[in-house]
């Protein structure tokens, strides 16, 4: 994985060239292959470390720097909070939008979150019943309609102490990555 990748951008050899240039088709450039960074084209962790580089860089230079900084920085932000920056126009239909996701793991993998989610009382407060929250999820995540209700029943009669294989999977990875991105700060100090 190259971590510099952004730096190596012809914005950034532009700024250190310091040469006549527009610096303006440049940025575009830059802040193209940004949004394509954190589309997803790579591991998150590795889009955090670019981002991170390349917002260290050049602090000193003039107003596209800062603009292209500012930028790296919003999208950082957006990373970190596990949102999708408004990266998709305003008339975009929600069909559309929910094509942009695409669940990948099993099926009951999703029913044990949707379930998790539902008993936290996360969406709305609580007061999103589960046959409507269900469909909803599914639809985001371009899965065509199950019995939510059958994979919850087979969760339930898995046989280990805990039954939510998935929801362990995912709290132990979460806890590795931060174990990670600690061990990379104190590397970068």
């Amino acid at each position: 994985m190259n971590y510099f990748l952004l730096a190596e951008t012809d914005f950034f050899r532009l700024i250190n060239e310091a040469g006549d240039c527009n610096m303006e088709t440049a940025y575009m450039a830059f802040a193209t292959q940004v949004i394509e960074l954190c589309n997803g084209s790579m591991d998150a962790n590795r889009t955090i470390i670019a981002l991170a580089y390349i917002s260290e860089e050049r602090k000193e230079i003039a107003a596209y720097v800062s603009k292209a900084l500012s930028f790296v920085r919003k999208m950082q932000k957006f990373l970190a909070m596990s949102q999708v920056p408004p990266l998709i126009s305003a008339n975009t239909t929600t069909d559309n939008t929910a094509n942009l996701l695409q669940w990948t793991g099993n099926a009951i993998d999703l029913v044990e979150l949707i379930y998790g989610i539902d008993e936290m009382g996360c969406i709305n407060n609580g007061k999103m019943p589960l046959k409507q929250l269900a469909p909803l999820l599914y639809k985001i995540f371009g899965i065509e309609s199950k019995d939510c209700y059958r994979f919850y029943v087979d969760i339930k009669r898995r046989k280990n102490e805990s039954r939510t294989y998935f929801l362990d999977r995912m709290q132990e990875k979460l806890n590795e990555r931060m174990l990670r991105d600690e061990e990379l700060e104190r590397m970068r100090k």
